[in-house]
């Protein structure tokens, strides 16, 4: 299952020639692209100013109604405008946006193709305003899905050079990067009946969405 790796903060990557491919992966699999819509709904805030950091083609941005969003990736980012978003290029560990700009960020399984993690999460921090929050979508390492992943990993082209983390892996960075109190939503459950549902916290999903509030 090709992910939505949407980011090595840096090009070359796989997504610059092969952007479409990545992106045809989600009408080919319409159950886990909704049931991770539906977890990121249940956190994401309503009617405030975010932007998606690591946009890609605008696959989350544009149905959950992000204007903006950060991408690297020119083909990507291309595919990301057509829908809707406007994309300002840049990556995660720098990026070109003002301090204190924004009431919520949302990153989709762009922790793992990070250079820097530590840092991505200090400058989403930075343009976060007070009382804000940044939402993280994650593939957990440690679930179902993550083994599967890592399993297969050296060959598939996206998810090559991918660094999945663990819920507890996040948790540290998030808050040493300055973020308080978070919550935990989970789908893509291993049980076939079950794997669009969300649920509460984690340990259980192979898709992991964690909303930590500025601190």
């Amino acid at each position: 299952m090709p992910r939505n790796s949407k980011l090595k903060m840096h090009e070359p990557t796989p997504f610059t020639c092969q952007a479409k491919a990545y992106d045809d992966w989600f009408a080919r699999h319409p159950v886990p692209y909704q049931a991770e819509l539906a977890a990121i709904r249940t956190l994401l805030p309503s009617g405030d100013k975010g932007v998606e950091i690591g946009v890609g083609t605008g696959r989350f941005a544009a149905p959950l109604g992000i204007g903006l969003g950060v991408e690297p990736v020119r083909a990507m980012a291309t595919i990301a405008k057509a829908r809707g978003v406007m994309v300002v290029q840049g990556m995660a560990e720098t990026l070109p946006l003002a301090s204190g700009l924004f009431d919520f960020a949302l990153m989709v399984t762009v922790d793992c193709f990070l250079d820097d993690l530590a840092l991505s999460l200090l400058e989403a921090n930075r343009v976060l305003g007070p009382r804000a929050c940044l939402l993280l979508g994650f593939i957990d390492r440690e679930s179902w899905l993550g083994k599967e992943y890592r399993l297969k990993q050296k060959k598939n082209r996206f998810y090559r050079q991918a660094r999945f983390h663990s819920p507890t892996d996040l948790e540290i960075a998030l808050r040493a990067a300055g973020f308080g109190s978070l919550l935990w939503r989970q789908t893509l459950l291993p049980e076939q009946a079950l794997a669009g549902l969300v649920l509460e916290g984690h340990g259980r999903g192979g898709f992991v969405v964690v909303r930590a509030e500025k601190g």
